[in-house]
């Protein structure tokens, strides 16, 4: 006999589906046991790490990754980790348990009103009526996770796995193509807009393609920006082109956008703001086209003209459908100037950080960033030089970036990958680093230490009251690493932090153990949220 268990393994094997991140609890005893040899089991500490980890495995792989979640109390504690996979496009098939099919009307211990427990953030979400309907609902989480670029949901009751499975897949194709072809006359009024534009420039996030973005860019000879607040850098930093990220309220945007006729926004919302300042996104005369393979995002983008397609393909046909453009040639980003290192080596800023960070991080490393007070600091000190150069958590809610990086560098053994955290986002994620060091995970944490949240502190001044919460600066967070398995180091002054940094970055792709860097650094005076 075959068994719904065994039939649902065979449709993780064909989808590539053979890691599973967990936390698992009792509702998920009955599919972990006798787990297969080739199903990889990955431990997690807390659910929100579950999903964490697995959003770091699904960017590493460009492929959906599967987070296996324990019914109320489990998607409960991960639905901000899913919120923020969705918001930054990565496919994840997330089990999730019930309890038993045969008693769910009396809502027994455990049982789960699941259905909608995570909003709208999930692309999908399946209780399947029947448990032979499990697989299929499990294949088409997988197409429907790639497909829609965010977490699938599948709720399963814990005695569905021993029935008996009749042999038939429902519900779901074997093979499923996705064409990416965009025929030339579909794209005209595109190619008529941007044949014409006066002076045209390009915003991209974290759903563009860098080599057909580049060769379109590079065709109109345009500026490109980052779009504020996005998971992932849409285009090299380092080339002369770049123009910087974006404003992230609408006076200043409306400054920098007015100064062109055609904005072209690739793979990135129109547009991502906070706070909130009244008046139009661009001034009167800038006309917005919009190229997005997200339809929510095409949806909801005030654009002028936009594009659901997939965005490689369109760039790739617009290079080669546009006249080369001549023109002004573009101012380039303007590189910081040089900070000094602080007399006395102390106190460290976070910008002394980035900067030697940048000096010596090699050009292949991922970089996972989740540090509100410095990511001003880090945008202009640390350019991404490839498309994992910068990520984060396009959300905004903490825990992202150490389970990201865990699952980031699990997936990519052989790259070297450094997570730079603030201490208080650090908290909520910082069980990961048991995952890191039991499974060898070669990764470096850099934690920007200040002791406090910075930028609620200055969101309160700007209010102009007195914020209630304290500093917590008794936490030691080199402490709570070693607690938890993870070897770490205290770096207080400069000459601390460049001797740290020339010992671990040149081996950092071969390391197989993680490490935290407690760095203590001041809050920059001048920073405003």
């Amino acid at each position: 006999m075959t068994t719904v268990k065994e039939a649902a393994f065979d449709v993780l094997r064909r989808h590539g589906l053979t890691t599973i991140f967990s936390n698992p609890g009792s509702t998920e005893v009955s599919l972990l046991t006798g787990l297969p040899d080739d199903l990889r089991f990955v431990l997690a500490l807390h659910e929100g790490s579950v999903v964490g980890m697995a959003t770091g495995w699904a960017i590493g792989r460009d492929a959906p990754a599967l987070a296996l979640l324990h019914t109320t109390a489990g998607l409960g504690n991960a639905v901000g980790a899913i919120a923020t996979a969705r918001a930054g496009r990565v496919p994840l098939v997330i089990l999730v348990g019930q309890q038993d099919r045969r008693h769910l009307a009396l809502e027994p211990f455990l049982a789960g009103r699941l259905g909608g427990l995570a909003g709208d953030y999930p692309v999908w979400a399946d209780q399947p009526v029947r448990a032979q309907d499990v697989p299929g609902a499990l294949a088409r989480a997988c197409h429907e996770a790639a497909t829609s670029r965010g977490p699938a949901l599948v709720v399963v009751p814990m005695d569905d796995w021993a029935a008996e499975f009749d042999g038939e897949i429902m519900a779901a194709p074997k093979r499923l193509l996705r064409l990416a072809a965009v025929a030339d006359h579909e794209l005209a009024p595109l190619v008529e807009l941007l044949a014409g534009a006066r002076s045209p420039a390009i915003v991209t996030g974290a759903g563009a393609d860098w080599a057909s973005l580049v060769s379109l860019a590079e065709r109109l000879a345009c500026p490109v920006f980052q779009e504020s607040f996005g998971g992932r850098a849409g285009f090299p930093q380092d080339h002369p082109q770049y123009a910087g990220v974006l404003p992230a309220d609408r006076t200043r945007l409306r400054t920098v956008l007015g100064a062109y006729d055609v904005v072209l926004t690739v793979g990135a919302p129109v547009f991502r703001q906070y706070p909130y300042v009244p008046g139009p996104l661009v001034p009167p005369g800038t006309f917005v086209a919009l190229v997005t393979a997200d339809p929510a995002e095409a949806h909801r983008s005030p654009a002028d003209l936009a594009f659901l397609a997939p965005p490689a393909a369109v760039c790739a046909r617009l290079a080669a459908l546009l006249p080369a453009r001549s023109g002004a040639p573009v101012t380039p980003w303007e590189v910081p100037a040089v900070l000094e290192p602080p007399a006395g080596g102390r106190p460290l800023r976070a910008a002394h950080v980035l900067r030697e960070l940048a000096r010596r991080l090699p050009a292949d490393a991922a970089l996972i960033e989740e540090t509100p007070s410095s990511r001003p600091d880090l945008h202009r000190l640390v350019p991404a030089r490839n498309p994992l150069g910068f990520v984060s958590a396009a959300m905004g809610g903490l825990g992202f970036a150490v389970p990201a990086a865990v699952g980031l560098r699990l997936a990519l053994p052989d790259r070297p990958v450094v997570a730079v955290v603030g201490d208080g986002s650090a908290l909520y994620g910082l069980h990961a680093l048991w995952s890191a060091a039991h499974y060898r995970v070669g990764a470096l944490f850099v934690v920007l230490a200040n002791g406090r949240y910075a930028v609620m502190d200055r969101l309160a001044d700007k209010q102009g009251g007195k914020a209630p919460w304290p500093p917590f600066t008794e936490v030691d967070m080199g402490g709570l690493a070693r607690s938890l398995g993870c070897p770490a180091r205290r770096v207080d002054t400069y000459d601390e932090l460049t001797a740290v940094l020339d010992e671990v970055l040149p081996s950092l792709s071969a390391r197989e153990e993680p490490l935290l860097l407690d760095v203590t650094v001041t809050v920059d005076p001048d920073f405003q949220p």
